[in-house]
């Protein structure tokens, strides 16, 4: 009698220690042990990677709880870092990949917007993407051509232009935006592209995928070989014709399909 009702604690004991081990395992006890601020940091952190890698698309505005961690991130010295590291691959490839004709024909690509000039000063003051995008009132700020320069794509951008290959500037920005684009780019550095192209009244219509992918076309059409495009949105590389080596920048605080 004495052994069954020890068997009997016995097996009761594992089984409670067994629930408190499953209990352990409790999502909210994951929680209160990592806190809950490290519990939403990763999950901010995963949606952010996953936005550069392209998994989450046509998102018009970053989660509610992470908008603080985005501002953080693109206003960091991480994000100076990732930029720069995407710069020193561009500036690797270099050393090998051109060989060029000499006959005008070389090409690089670059985007604008979060790629050549920041927008981030306009998005410190309008929710860092929290907010669905207004595109009157950026477009507005774009008319002050007060965007400053990323200071890592400017020094990639004249070298690139050193070594003789023409540098074609191929924008989301609207034709009317020109003259306060051309005179941006000058106030900060820029200067000795081939081309700058912007969406006319018939490109407006289409998406920023296929503008760009037709816009690509048209150089490859006049006997370009375009030897690499480096930007911050998928857009500005999906599609045919594509180009010898595409570098991505970062940037999850806007979308552009």
């Amino acid at each position: 009698m004495q052994m069954g009702k020890l068997l009997g604690f016995l097996l009761l004991s594992s089984t409670l220690f067994i629930g408190l081990v499953a209990a352990d395992w409790n999502i909210l006890n994951q929680k209160r042990k990592n806190g809950v601020g490290s519990s939403l940091k990763n999950y901010c952190e995963s949606w952010r990677i996953n936005v550069e890698l392209n998994n989450i698309r046509g998102f018009e505005v970053v989660p509610q709880e992470c908008v603080e961690y985005i501002q953080k991130y693109m206003t960091s010295s991480q994000y100076k870092a990732d930029s720069e590291r995407a710069i020193e691959e561009v500036t690797l490839y270099l050393t090998s990949c051109c060989s060029l004709n000499g006959d005008g024909k070389d090409a690089w690509i670059f985007d604008v917007d979060d790629t050549l000039l920041s927008t981030v000063p306009y998005f410190k003051k309008h929710g860092f993407g929290g907010k669905k995008l207004n595109a009157t009132s950026l477009e507005a700020w774009m008319r002050e051509s007060k965007a400053p320069a990323l200071e890592h794509t400017l020094k990639l951008f004249h070298g690139i232009k050193d070594r003789g290959l023409k540098i074609f500037l191929i924008s989301s920005r609207k034709e009317t935006l020109r003259s306060f684009t051309v005179d941006n780019l000058i106030k900060v550095g820029y200067h000795g592209w081939t081309s700058l192209m912007l969406r006319g009244l018939k490109d407006e219509v289409l998406e920023v995928q296929r503008y760009k992918s037709k816009a690509r076309k048209h150089l490859i059409n006049e006997g370009y070989r375009i030897w690499g495009i480096i930007g911050d949105q998928w857009s500005s590389f999906e599609g045919p014709p594509s180009a010898k080596r595409t570098f991505k920048l970062p940037n999850s605080i806007y979308y552009l399909a």
